[in-house]
């Protein structure tokens, strides 16, 4: 794919209107938010020209190189933002497209202006096919993960004595929204629980396959658990499953964005994902693939204007959704450059660096936390959970985000901890920084 075009980012004033719609109270924090932006975007389109010129030689250590990436996005000053799993900040170019197209529409809301958007969304798709190793015919552009797992758990035919294989570390979309379509159509449910801290893939493979009988249609697992940080061996489960012929439904919220994904060679039947996590897209965008010899079985949600030519447009029969917000449609093309000219390889190989020094850090100063996840490379990727020798997280997961600015999410139950997701907006002395805080408040 080619280098992403040069488009103008938000400049100050655009900034300055936005302070005209707030309470005069919050004016002056708004304000001096609104400013900082622009400065640090000076460059404009000098700084994605010097990200494509950078990438082809820097490295998952290249501090310099992953300042400039961070440069590309409008995070508040002194903030140290760790959860990709549940909702990234997107770079400048995307923003703009957003807001570029989206004055356009509220500019001239004709239809002959608005023409344009099947071009655009046809040029998205085709970026999300390259992107994930896929054909345009396979792709969907959903609103999020969530919509796009509940399409395939709507549209499969299953009743009494069919039987459906879910991971219990699943997203409640790709989890209890089987029971739900269990109680209506009478099929079963079955969860495999996987060990914790794995070590091999074998370990991580054999309870599903102890679990799948003559009676199992359908596998469905998390690609990467948001909840533990464990990856599994889905290229190895969708291949045993193929073998015995049980269709795999993949959860890729926390791999689509963070790692490379191939899917012919992944070898999923459906896999799903959201473009507002480590894709740093559009909000409110999501993508489906339904793999093309899949695509007449599964029943589409949602039917609407058009539903005749998205019939003969493969997986174009599961976005026939009415009206969209054009403008984020359109933007994950730019979404999908931006990742393009860093590379999906870097991306992923700088992410693991991350996380790698997170738990290096963090062992030198709590010997007695641990992980949810191990430290093989392929059994785990951006989700890290730390669960310190500590009765209680919440205290802790409150004064990091109140006295040091640094933001995760807090994980209970099975999976008690603070979890840390940082992504390419991340620097190493951000990581030195969050541990410093784990020190600070657990001394």
């Amino acid at each position: 794919m080619g280098a992403p075009s040069r488009r103008r980012f938000l400049k100050g004033a655009v900034g300055s209107a936005a302070v005209l719609t707030v309470p005069g109270w919050a004016r002056s924090a708004v304000g001096m938010e609104a400013a900082r932006p622009a400065a640090r975007e000076a460059d404009g389109d000098a700084g994605m020209a010097r990200l494509a010129a950078r990438a082809a030689t820097a490295t998952a250590q290249d501090e310099e190189f992953w300042e400039l990436v961070k440069g590309q996005f409008p995070l508040a000053p002194g903030l140290i933002l760790m959860n990709a799993a549940n909702l990234c900040p997107s770079p400048y170019s995307v923003q703009e497209a957003v807001f570029r197209l989206t004055r356009d529409v509220d500019g001239d809301a004709s239809f002959q202006n608005r023409a344009k958007f099947d071009r655009l969304r046809e040029e998205s798709r085709s970026a999300l096919a390259g992107y994930l190793g896929a054909g345009p015919d396979e792709i969907a552009i959903t609103r999020n993960t969530s919509e796009s797992n509940n399409t395939v758990l709507n549209g499969l035919t299953l009743g009494p004595g069919d039987e459906v294989v879910v991971w219990d570390q699943n997203h409640p979309t790709n989890n209890i929204s089987w029971d739900v379509r269990a109680e209506r159509w009478g099929f079963t449910v079955k969860r495999v629980s996987t060990p914790p801290r794995p070590s091999t893939e074998e370990e991580l493979l054999a309870p599903f396959f102890d679990a799948v009988t003559a009676r199992t249609r359908v596998l469905a697992v998390t690609h990467i658990s948001n909840a533990s940080g464990v990856a599994l061996p889905v290229a190895a489960l969708c291949g045993r499953a193929k073998e015995a012929g049980i269709l795999t439904l993949v959860d890729g919220a926390q791999s689509f964005g963070a790692i490379r994904v191939d899917l012919h060679e992944m070898g999923c039947d459906y896999y799903t994902g959201s473009a507002h996590k480590w894709f740093v897209g559009p909000k409110e965008a999501g993508v489906l693939y339904v793999r093309r010899d899949r695509v007449a079985d599964l029943w589409a949600s949602d039917v609407g204007v058009g539903w005749r030519s998205a019939l003969e447009g493969g997986a174009r029969k599961f976005d026939n959704l009415g009206q969209r917000d054009d403008a984020a449609v359109a933007a994950v093309a730019t979404a999908a450059r931006f990742h393009e000219v860093i590379g999906p390889e870097l991306i992923e190989a700088r992410v693991r660096a991350l996380v790698d020094a997170i738990k290096r850090r963090v062992r030198e100063i709590s010997p007695d936390a641990r992980f949810h996840t191990s430290d093989v490379p392929a059994l785990g990727a951006g989700v890290v959970v730390i669960q310190f020798p500590i009765a209680d997280h919440r205290p802790l997961y409150d004064r990091l985000y109140e006295g040091h600015r640094v933001a995760g999410a807090l994980r209970g139950g099975e999976h008690a901890g603070i979890r840390l997701c940082p992504h390419i907006y991340n620097t190493m002395a951000e990581v030195d920084r969050a541990v410093e805080a784990f020190a600070a408040e657990l001394a």
